[in-house]
């Protein structure tokens, strides 16, 4: 069976089918998928990073990312504290007991998706990111062209009179204009 070239459900199961991968692995780890993604980005950045780059690099929210890294410090995995020379802007780092966690379980993850990823050719890792890029920026483009549409729609029924206009409720009693 041929799959369906002009819709991207196929492509959202494959994306879907990833992120439950990982999902399950930071589980076997004893973590939330979140944390996982904060230890992995640590480690991706030397075992320590501030705070906006940490909550920059992800899609979660700022309260998901510091309950997140609230939670792998009161496991002692890392610290947070104050960058130099700020009273307002944090960092966190790894401890040495996360530098252990991180040796057993994150960094031979990153190992196995090496691998996998090296196991594509040259050409077709190319191509795979080179796609998926130009998929996630055309993408983009989309949502933010759909949000305009949506706040240019919710203007036009807000300037509009009660009682008139497609937003109008039908049960509503119009009003005369003042």
């Amino acid at each position: 069976m041929a799959e369906d070239i002009e819709s991207p459900a196929a492509l959202d199961y494959l994306y879907n089918a990833a992120d439950k991968l990982y999902m399950q692995f930071a589980r076997s780890c004893g973590l939330s998928t979140c944390a996982y993604w904060m230890l992995y980005d640590l480690t991706r950045a030397g075992g320590e990073a501030s705070l906006r780059d940490i909550c920059d690099s992800w899609a979660y929210s700022k309260q998901t990312i510091n309950s997140a890294l609230k939670s792998l410090e009161g496991r002692g995995l890392i610290e947070l504290f104050f960058c130099e020379g700020s009273r307002k802007n944090k960092g966190a780092r790894l401890t040495d007991a996360g530098h252990a966690f991180t040796g057993i379980n994150v960094e031979p993850a990153m190992k196995a998706e090496r691998h996998a990823f090296l196991s594509l050719d040259a050409s077709e890792r190319a191509t795979l990111l080179r796609l998926t890029r130009k998929y996630t920026q055309a993408l983009e483009v989309e949502f933010r062209e759909m949000a305009k549409r949506d706040d240019a729609a919710m203007t036009a029924a807000s300037d509009e009179r009660p009682g008139e206009g497609a937003m109008a409720d039908p049960g509503a009693v119009p009003r005369p204009a003042p």
